[in-house]
């Protein structure tokens, strides 16, 4: 399906300096003719609108049981587990964790939240490539990961997954206090001193917000270091000089890009909105040096681009550490099917976290990556840390 993206080049690539990255190039906000225009977004993503403007999602990707419900568990490298962190909304979250033998005694772990994508409409902690992702990292840094399956739009518009990232971050202070029958696996593994929010796609746009969500709110002994953001969804009424070269791109047009706001947002809502166009909100800009230590990785030939590198610009001019890794080549999604570029954005994920201990682990990179992959002979991008003013 991707052959076309991966086939890319770039006549004139950016370099991954402070100027490269804030020029987004914004153009003229009436609509303009483009290359995506013919593709029809609902049939893009096999959603049937209801009359009560709920969705059938027609076609569901497959999904993969936690180890301790699956008759061939042992055989997987991790353990993992379903919670239910909210019974009246019917949110859970799936914790993954290295094998005991993996381990050192009495080892303490880092945190991680992640959030996962799909377009806020979509795939849950379950969906395989999210708990593969997921059972990958778990074992390479080692950490624990607790995997939210929030509340879907458009049948839970936003703040809906906010609320429900809330939820999660306040059932794990409960859990962080109650040291006799908390929930165990977090009572004797994790470092809750040491977590950070992740997320991918719409899911980075969720840890952005729970993270600027959670200065306001009483999360101790927890204690936030930083967010994980790859490939961040978020948009503008603007249109950018990436929304139109990549409009008829195949993983996420430029309709469909819509179409997921317009499912995702309060209802009468545009893309301006802060959950979606953060630049425009002083309450949102006035938190960000709060946030903490912050990773964005991002693709050249991905649609949302533009902004992703403004992102970055925004993050920098606030005060915040950011650390960005930006290939030139490869497309939006290209870490579900591109094993090399999977390992190389987890290798990243494992930096970024050993770079918030103070007792980092000993350098192990991940080598091999068991997914559908297709062969690239790209290079990436070398990390480029921005000091915080």
């Amino acid at each position: 399906m991707a052959t076309a993206q991966e086939n890319r080049t770039h006549a004139n690539t950016e370099s991954d300096s402070l100027e490269s990255l804030g020029g987004v190039e914004p153009l003229q906000q009436d609509e303009q003719p483009h290359a995506g225009a013919h593709i029809n977004p609902y049939e893009h993503m096999k959603f049937q609108l209801n009359p009560d403007n709920t969705i059938t999602r027609l076609s569901e990707l497959p999904t993969l049981a936690a180890s301790v419900d699956d008759p061939l568990g042992d055989t997987r490298g991790i353990l993992s587990k379903d919670v239910t962190f909210n019974k009246e909304k019917k949110t859970w979250a799936r914790i993954l964790r290295p094998k005991p033998s993996d381990l050192e005694p009495g080892e303490r772990l880092p945190l991680v939240i992640y959030f996962h994508g799909g377009g806020f409409t979509t795939f849950t902690a379950g969906t395989v490539f999210c708990n593969n992702l997921c059972e990958r990292a778990a074992r390479l840094v080692p950490c624990i990961f607790v995997s939210v399956s929030y509340r879907l739009a458009p049948e839970h518009r936003l703040p809906a997954a906010y609320e429900d990232a809330d939820d999660a971050l306040m059932w794990l202070k409960e859990q962080a206090l109650d040291t006799e029958n908390g929930e165990p696996w977090l009572r004797e593994l994790a470092d809750f001193s040491r977590i950070l929010l992740c997320g991918w796609n719409s899911g980075a746009n969720v840890a952005f917000h729970a993270r600027l969500r959670a200065l306001d709110l009483d999360l101790g002994p927890l204690k936030i270091l930083g967010v994980m953001m790859t490939q961040p969804l978020f948009g503008g009424m603007e249109r950018t000089q990436s929304d139109y070269k990549y409009a008829d791109d195949q993983m996420l047009p430029l309709t469909v890009n819509d179409l997921i706001w317009e499912l995702a947002l309060p209802v009468g809502a545009n893309r301006d909105h802060e959950y979606c166009n953060p630049w425009g909100s002083p309450g949102i800009i006035q938190k960000l040096r709060n946030m903490g230590k912050v990773l964005v990785r991002g693709y050249g030939g991905d649609i949302t681009i533009d902004r992703q590198r403004a992102l970055v610009e925004l993050l920098v001019k606030n005060g915040v550490q950011v650390v960005a890794h930006f290939d030139d080549i490869g497309f939006h999604g290209i870490d579900l099917i591109d094993s090399r570029r999977a390992v190389a954005t987890l290798n990243y994920l494992k930096d970024f976290i050993n770079s918030t201990s103070s007792k980092p682990k000993p350098n192990r990179p991940l080598t091999h990556c068991h997914s559908h992959s297709r062969s690239h002979s790209q290079s990436h991008s070398s990390p480029v840390p921005y000091p915080s003013k």
